[in-house]
C-alpha cells in the first residue's frame, strides 16, 4: 500500500472490521466507489446504507453497484440522519468530506455540523470493536472549519470508549488528504465527551 493513498488506508482498516452479513454505512455516496467496496465487503447476506444530498451522487452510485445495488439502500438524505435508518449494529461506516468529485456545483459541500453529529450518531451505533474512517479533504472553501470541528470533537471523546487515530503525510505541499479513525472499545449507545 501506498503511503500516500489516505482512501487506500482507510479500506485497509475497513477490511480488518466488516464481516459478511454486517450493515455499513457510506456516510457520503459521492459517485459509489466506497459504497461498492463496502457492498463486497458486507456480502450478500449484508447491507449497506449510502447517504447523499445530491440525487446525481446517488444516480452515479446505482451505475456503479451493477449488479450489487440489491445490496445497497440509496438514501437522499443527510448522513447525521442515520439512526432514521438504522438501529445497528454497524459494522464500519466510511465518509469523504469535501464536495462531489468531477460535480459541476463545489459550492454543494459536507459540513461540519452534520459531519459531527453523524460521527456522534454512528459512534452509537457502532458494534464493538467497529470503525469509522473519515477522508479529510480541508484545501477547498469551508473545509477547514470542517476539519477543525472534526479534530475538536475527536479530541473530547472520552479514550476509554473510543480510540481516534489520524494518519496524515507531514512532507507535501498544498492540503494532502489525511485520514482520522474512530474504533469503538466498548458498549455504549451515545459517546461521552470530556469537559
Amino acid at each position: 500500500m501506498e503511503l500516500g493513498r489516505t482512501l487506500a488506508h482507510a479500506r485497509k482498516l475497513m477490511e480488518r472490521t466488516i464481516r459478511p452479513g454486517e450493515t455499513a454505512v457510506d456516510a457520503t455516496a459521492g459517485n459509489g466507489h466506497d459504497t461498492l467496496f463496502l457492498a463486497e465487503l458486507a456480502g450478500p447476506e449484508g447491507r449497506v446504507l449510502a447517504f447523499d444530498i445530491q440525487q446525481d451522487a446517488l444516480d452515479s452510485t446505482r451505475v456503479r453497484l451493477g449488479n450489487l445495488a440489491d445490496r445497497a439502500e440509496l438514501i437522499l438524505d443527510s448522513h447525521d440522519r442515520v439512526s432514521d435508518y438504522v438501529e445497528g449494529p454497524v459494522g464500519g461506516a466510511m465518509f469523504n468530506l469535501g464536495f462531489l468529485p468531477n460535480a459541476g456545483d463545489r459550492t454543494v459541500i459536507t459540513r461540519p455540523e452534520t459531519t459531527v453529529r453523524a460521527v456522534h450518531v454512528l459512534l452509537g451505533l457502532l458494534k464493538k470493536g467497529g470503525l469509522i474512517t473519515v477522508c479529510v479533504y480541508d484545501g477547498h472553501e469551508g473545509g477547514d472549519r470542517e476539519r477543525d470541528a472534526l479534530l475538536s470533537y475527536a479530541r473530547r471523546l472520552r479514550e476509554a470508549e473510543v480510540d481516534v487515530a489520524r494518519y496524515e503525510l507531514i512532507n507535501q505541499k498544498g492540503h494532502p488528504p489525511f485520514l482520522v479513525a474512530f474504533e469503538k472499545k466498548k458498549e455504549f449507545t451515545e459517546p461521552t465527551l470530556m469537559d
